[in-house]
């Protein structure tokens, strides 16, 4: 019989701070010491220990340290150390079957409280996110109910575990009262404030034990978990939900959930697609790799690690027209010209190619990229000196682009049949203009680098493709693939160079539009020599650039995710992104709070070679970015709100909290992982928008606020191209988040998005009199007409 009174249950998570699979090596350990020390003074104290089930990632580092400190010596004959398993994953069972052979190893009976799971919105959008191959749980609730009935019963037979049912469900306490027979060696156990009707005659009438489930702190903690609980058992699937509705039978909510699932043949929620298909029937999802399993982690890490960069004499070898990638041509006027000369030359037949074969040939590419992953993200990690969750990242949406491309060609740009009079056909055809060159920087040096080219391409252009200066292997991979891929060699053309590069491309006359990302002032540099020579046709530009972007916290934001994400937007990939977040803007009653739990997250932030799994914060990309950024930094010394130690080789910038009086006391983009922070008053978050948009500058904008209206109002003033409420200010998901921004950050129109490829394109109109061929057949024909 388990001990009757109270016991305690822990998160592992609320006791270290980066409970993950890349910092497994200084989490676990540290998190043995830590469970042993809270278990042994539950031992002495008689009080049942539990350690919580979490996300679905941690769930074989959770049962590493439940094994480790099981075997403890401070612990044996101690059967007051218990576990939770969550229903809906599809581990269940197998963690069932592993508790009870961990009691049997130790002489003891694990204590086990069964829950139907506590994550499953997120589990499933993660899952989605990363593209993985499968989800780690049911995605019907009815599957999620057979799978608590088939572990109940496990558990019932099982030696060495100790059952604790925690469930709200009338039909389930039935059934395990049924299996259970005479016995009383289990307990069932309810949220507190839940249940009470369902349980009072079983407790006070027939005996049977219930442990009420309550969590323990202020009101500020634990608003959002109480609403948690709230929304999942008001949720329409639940028992208590059904229960309360009285459009059902008794015989609907006493529905065994195994003939529900036999009637769908076992099959996946309809409305819940495999990762891979989330955006079918246009295109596949982008494959992902699952960086929570450790044993694939330390596979990538290998790989990346060993897959050199190819050697520069190699990439020209391999290419002989290519200029050599790594060296700037001192004719680089005369190569410019070339290239386009090249391009030029394919243009006519590139472009009368029938439009399925243009995006069948972006499609190759995608799958070719993804063969080809574990090379590109060498290259990303060894070139452009990313972390591995960002190589993975980066070769993602390079695939995702190559597809949405291609699904929104074959979508969009077939000839359209306007209306008219009768007597008259228009058709409106969309044609490729030209050349366009594309000019892409070293901060996504795959993924921005085959967007502007693909949409070029599928469009019915040819390219001149020049890559940023540090980053010439990536595009030189890529474009290989390009070309094997199906892509004509002169229909897509490497120019590999400097600024000089750059500027002689724009400067040649013959091209017929320009995709440009970078910075603010090389943009319009651009804009103004497209328009300096008075007999040069007027062609596009479409520039993404920078922004001073913001993320503005008011006080009833949530500090944990506020932290998380803050952290995310201003310091993965070194604050080397367009989005990155780069003012934070805290609501005066909130500040202090929330600037101490920052703090001590940027304590735990590793800082280090980008090769090495267990790397948040690398390296940023060259010499003159690194003095740039510390030169910024050594002047504001004095302001200072936080900032941590990094390795003393390397161009490594601390990631640091820089205080300013007022939002317009930043008045460029400091492109790293320097964060400048302000606060404002309560009363004035519309005002506080105005502030920021009085910058000129509109890429992209955070807002964390649990209240709706606080949304909205923002929405509708502020002027970004892309708005973040409640999340990360990073991680544009192409055909999801369409990407850009306007004002000083960008012309639009937004990468990824549905109004992007007609940019590229020469909209022509045919206008047909039919009457002059003998009249309009289809109207001669028609019943009703005749004298």
């Amino acid at each position: 019989m388990a001990n009757e009174g109270h016991s305690i249950s822990v998160k592992l998570s609320a006791l270290h701070p980066r409970y993950e699979v890349a910092q497994y090596d200084r989490s676990v350990s540290a998190l043995i010491e830590q469970v042993e020390a809270l278990a042994t003074l539950a031992k002495r104290s008689d009080i049942p220990f539990t350690i919580d089930a979490e996300e679905s990632e941690r769930l074989e580092m959770s049962l590493d340290i439940i094994g480790q400190v099981a075997g403890l010596p401070s612990l044996n004959g101690w059967d007051g150390l218990g576990m939770a398993v969550q229903a809906y994953g599809k581990r269940a069972r197998p963690t069932l079957d592993w508790a009870n052979g961990l009691g049997a190893a130790t002489g003891r009976r694990i204590a086990v409280r069964l829950v139907k799971g506590a994550y499953w919105d997120s589990e499933i959008k993660h899952t989605q996110e990363h593209g993985l191959s499968d989800y780690p749980l049911f995605t019907r609730k009815a599957a999620t109910d057979v799978s608590y009935l088939a572990c109940a019963r496990d558990m019932l037979a099982a030696k060495n575990i100790y059952p604790a049912f925690a469930t709200h469900n009338a039909l389930t306490v039935a059934t395990i009262l049924e299996w259970a027979g005479p016995s009383r060696d289990f307990e069932f156990q309810r949220l507190h404030g839940m249940g009470e009707g369902l349980y009072e005659k079983l407790v006070r009438e027939e005996g049977y034990r219930t442990r009420i489930y309550a969590p323990v702190g202020g009101h500020r903690d634990l608003l959002a978990y109480l609403v948690r609980r709230l929304l999942e058992n008001g949720a329409n699937s639940s028992f208590v939900h059904q229960l309360a509705d009285e459009r059902l039978t008794d015989a609907e909510i006493l529905a065994d959930p195994v003939m529900k699932i036999a009637a769908v043949g076992g099959s996946p929620h309809p409305a819940i697609p495999l990762p891979r298909d989330l955006f079918a029937p246009e295109r596949k999802n982008s494959e992902g790799i699952d960086l929570n399993d450790r044993q694939e982690l330390q596979r990538v890490a290998r790989a990346v690690g060993q897959s050199p960069v190819p050697s520069r004499a190699a990439a020209s070898d391999n290419e002989g027209s290519y200029p050599q990638p790594g060296r700037a041509p001192a004719g680089d006027k005369q190569l410019a010209g070339a290239s386009v000369d090249r391009a030029i030359g394919a243009f006519g037949a590139w472009s009368s190619a029938p439009l399925e074969h243009r995006a069948a040939c972006l499609d190759k590419l995608a799958d070719l990229l993804e063969r080809e992953r574990d090379n590109l993200m060498a290259l990303c990690v060894q070139e452009a000196r990313k972390t591995i969750p960002d190589a993975l990242a980066e070769v993602r949406e390079a695939v995702d682009f190559c597809r949405y491309y291609a699904a929104q060609a074959r979508k969009e740009l077939k000839p359209v049949e306007l209306p008219g009079p009768t007597g008259e056909r228009n058709l409106l055809h969309m044609e490729g203009r030209g050349v366009w060159i594309c000019i892409a920087p070293w901060n996504f040096p795959l993924a921005i680098f085959l967007g502007q080219v693909t949409a070029a391409l599928v469009t019915g252009n040819t390219v001149v493709a020049k890559p940023a200066p540090q980053t010439p292997e990536i595009a030189a991979y890529a474009v290989r693939l390009a070309h094997k891929a199906g892509i004509p060699e002169n229909a897509l053309v490497l120019a590999v160079g400097g600024p000089e590069m750059g500027q002689a491309l724009v400067e040649d006359v013959r091209i017929s539009g320009i995709a440009f990302t970078g910075s603010t002032a090389t943009a319009k540099r651009i804009g103004r020599t497209l328009v300096a020579d008075d007999e040069r046709p007027l062609v596009p530009l479409i520039a993404e650039t920078g922004g001073i972007n913001a993320m503005i916290v008011d006080s009833t934001a949530l500090p944990e995710q506020v932290v998380v994400d803050v952290v995310t937007s201003a310091f993965r990939s070194a604050g080397q992104r367009c989005s990155a977040l780069r003012v934070l803007l805290l609501q005066e009653e909130i500040a202090d709070r929330t600037l101490e739990m920052l703090a001590g997250a940027m304590d735990t932030l590793a800082v280090g070679d980008p090769a090495d799994p267990r790397t948040d914060v690398g390296p940023v990309i060259d010499q003159g970015a690194y003095e740039r950024l510390m030169g910024h930094r050594a002047a504001s010394q004095n302001r200072w709100f936080k900032t941590i130690t990094v390795p003393a080789e390397g161009l490594f910038v601390p990631p640091t909290l820089i205080g300013v009086d007022e939002v317009e006391d930043v008045r460029k983009e400091w492109f790293g992982p320097l964060l400048h922070v302000t606060t404002w008053k309560a009363g004035q978050l519309a005002e506080t928008v105005a502030r920021v948009n009085a910058s000129g500058f509109g890429l992209t904008m955070g807002l964390h606020s649990r209240i709706a209206r606080a949304a909205e109002a923002v929405e509708a003033v502020a002027k970004v191209g892309n708005l973040y409420v409640n999340r990360s200010m990073i991680g544009a998901i192409v055909g999801s988040q369409p990407f850009g921004g306007e004002g000083l950050s960008g012309t639009g129109p937004k990468a990824g998005g549905p109004h992007y490829l007609p940019r590229f394109c020469a909209e022509r109109v045919t206008s047909t009199d039919t009457t002059s061929s003998g009249g309009n057949a289809t109207l001669l024909s028609l019943e009703d007409v005749g004298l």
